[in-house]
């Protein structure tokens, strides 16, 4: 079900002409400073591939793709992405990117099953990246380095915007604090995940969670991923679970954490064959991606997504991400946003 927030007093900062080029800023900046970051070039992304062959992400592993037949190859089926995790490793592949070096895509997605609300949207433009790594790099400390470089990009780019909007000051914090989901719920220990991430962002401004997907100590996960992209079954030297995690920063407007990007070291064979097992979902080694990757052809990497809205949203002070981008709305979601000082696109 769709969930409105009003935040109390809200007034949007910027008109909507001073909006559209602080946008047009935001991407053209950010998306140059995490090129150079990660050393990723631009790729060309599709918009939908063929179903049953393994390609699409399926996020939680319960979301419906929306799907359509082509009539010239016979009515097959194609389904609208709902990220490219799996088709950019298949581009490291194919591209013969080298180990240290990536890509970077606009990745344009429908997401249909999504509960609208501030921060989902059907619509989803998120900045999906890839980049080749060696076996040595498949440890926290790497995942780190990573997640160091893309926050430094953050910080940069809400200066950029300070520089062009004065009255939009900066609340980023110099350094990402990181924390593994296990070690999240020991602190808060009566909390649900939403309400930890909530308080762990507001204490520290900027977060990196680890371990998305893993089982916790009280036999729960802190949130859902699916089997076949992130490593999270493998146990690092720290003796926690998982090679991945969400960066979540704290939006002053909506007073809660708002997650920017998900991201993590990508499974090899073995965390593939231990995660399909785990979720029950051993046939999926017959589809094309699973059996190049278990064939040994596709490279070690890591890689993940940033919101191209969510981050707008969160750099222009803007309380609904229907005020980044344009999209579709239930009728009383409009009225009660506009009441509330939110102008939907």
């Amino acid at each position: 079900m769709s969930y409105l927030i009003k935040p109390t007093g809200y007034k949007a900062l910027l008109n909507l002409s001073q909006t559209e080029m602080g946008i047009k800023k935001i991407k053209d900046f950010f998306q140059q400073n995490l090129s150079s970051e990660l050393r990723l070039r631009r790729v060309t992304a599709p918009l939908f591939v063929l179903k049953g062959m393994g390609i699409n992400d399926d996020l939680n592993g319960v979301e419906r793709a929306v799907t359509f037949p082509i009539k010239d190859l016979n009515d097959s089926k194609a389904e609208i992405v709902h990220s490219l995790a799996k088709w950019k490793r298949l581009t490291l592949a194919d591209y013969q990117i080298e180990e240290g070096y990536g890509i970077y895509t606009d990745m344009n997605a429908i997401r249909s099953d999504e509960e609208l609300g501030n921060l989902h949207s059907l619509y989803v433009d998120q900045w999906d990246w890839e980049r080749v790594m060696s076996e040595n790099e498949r440890n926290i400390d790497f995942l780190k380095e990573i997640v160091r470089r893309i926050y430094a990009a953050m910080v940069r780019t809400e200066y950029l915007v300070y520089e062009m909007f004065p009255q939009i000051r900066p609340t980023l914090p110099q350094q990402i604090h990181f924390i593994h989901s296990e070690d999240l719920l020991q602190k808060y220990p009566t909390f649900t995940p939403k309400e930890r991430e909530d308080a762990i962002t507001k204490e520290y401004g900027a977060v990196f969670i680890i371990g998305i997907g893993c089982s916790l100590s009280n036999g729960e996960k802190h949130d859902g991923r699916a089997p076949d992209y992130d490593d999270w079954s493998t146990i690092a030297e720290n003796g926690q679970t998982g090679l991945n995690g969400d960066l979540l920063v704290w939006d002053d407007v909506l007073n809660r954490s708002m997650e920017l990007s998900s991201m993590g070291i990508r499974v090899n064979k073995e965390a593939l064959l231990r995660q399909l097992d785990i979720c029950k979902a051993e046939e999926k080694k017959e589809l094309y991606f699973h059996k190049r990757l278990l064939n040994g052809e596709l490279p070690q990497s890591i890689g993940g997504g940033i919101g191209q809205s969510r981050l707008c949203m969160f750099y222009l002070r803007k309380a609904h991400i229907g005020e980044i981008q344009a999209s579709i709305w239930p009728d009383e979601m409009r009225k009660e946003a506009r009441a509330a000082g939110m102008m939907l696109i």
